[in-house]
């Protein structure tokens, strides 16, 4: 077959710039890189050796001692950044453990830095985890009170700065809580120490496997205070007001039936962005490669991919471990 030349347009190819590796790497516009990874670790208080996570294959629920390897192997594979999540067995109505300066999120931040000083620690601030509800603060007529709840949140994060950590993150998606948050930190001379938001977090069907990695027993929704799934506009506004208030990093959660929102939230900020990629995101990648029907590396690669090119700066997976290693090979 003999193509007729269009003289009026210029003769294009875009196969021009996909000819060999080299090209492509050269035009390439996204790239993941190890900096932009944060691993999630999860510290189980009462065990004496690690419990796998059944829902997330690869993923444990770890003893305290065992906490300051995991930063370290974590730091040697080069991640600088974690973010803790404690499995209390010291749960009460109020979430009370968690700002008690002996309680499990203290000892956690303590333990991490010690380990590595240089890591980044991050605490997950928020109840869910801590209360015998399951719900993300204190519940009044079945539903969380929000101004209750951002009394308590004040206390915890105190509690958190003096242990020593290097970034709050709020995740109880209250009205308020940057600003509440912001306030007591300042107030206590913790000033300089910055907030990455939980600022649109969806109402999903995608955490499922998290209630198990933290040995929760909740029951019911939390649709009264996380996104409607349904709301881009509001998500959008979820984040500005979150920025207004003095957040310094803007979440999004989940990640890969969000990609739009990201997106649209990159668009009209200049904070930097965060995502994370959540279990049921992990679990779903895990269960069709363990049936072999996907390439494993390629899909989370891609993902990374999709992230980055969506606007997010910095992504919370549970495969940081793997995409460290997967960088570095290549």
């Amino acid at each position: 077959m003999t193509l007729t030349p269009d003289f009026r347009t210029p003769d294009f190819r875009f196969r021009r710039l996909r000819r060999n590796p080299v090209i492509r790497s050269l035009v390439r516009e996204t790239s993941v890189s190890v900096d932009d990874l944060i691993w999630p670790i999860f510290v189980e208080e009462g065990i004496q050796s690690k419990v796998a996570v059944e829902s997330m294959p690869g993923v444990y629920r770890y003893p305290e001692s065992e906490l300051a390897s995991m930063v370290t192997h974590a730091w040697n594979s080069g991640i600088k950044a974690v973010i803790l999540f404690g499995v209390s067995q010291a749960k009460d109505a109020d979430g009370s453990d968690t700002w008690n300066p002996e309680g499990l999120m203290a000892r956690m931040i303590r333990s991490a830095k010690q380990a590595v000083p240089e890591m980044l620690v991050i605490s997950d601030n928020c109840f869910c985890e801590y209360t015998d509800h399951g719900h993300c603060g204190v519940v009044c007529d079945g539903d969380v009170d929000n101004d209750k709840t951002l009394e308590n949140l004040q206390k915890q994060v105190i509690v958190a700065a003096q242990a020593g950590v290097d970034m709050i993150a709020p995740s109880g998606m209250m009205d308020g809580m940057i600003a509440a948050i912001r306030e007591a930190l300042d107030e206590n001379g913790f000033q300089n120490l910055p907030i990455m938001s939980y600022s649109t977090k969806f109402s999903s069907a995608f955490y499922g496997p998290f209630r198990d990695a933290v040995d929760s027993n909740f029951k019911g929704d939390r649709n009264t205070y996380q996104l409607d799934p349904a709301n881009g506009r509001e998500a959008l506004a979820e984040s500005i007001q979150d920025e207004m208030e003095g957040a310094d990093l803007l979440m999004v959660k989940p990640g890969i039936a969000y990609l739009d929102v990201i997106a649209n939230i990159r668009a009209h900020t200049e904070r930097p962005m965060a995502v994370y990629h959540v279990s049921g995101e992990y679990a779903m990648i895990k269960a069709a490669a363990n049936a072999n029907v996907i390439d494993e590396k390629a899909i989370v690669m891609e993902t990374m991919m999709a992230f980055k090119r969506a606007g997010a700066d910095l992504i919370l997976t549970y495969y940081a471990l793997d995409v460290a290693s997967w960088l570095s090979e290549n």
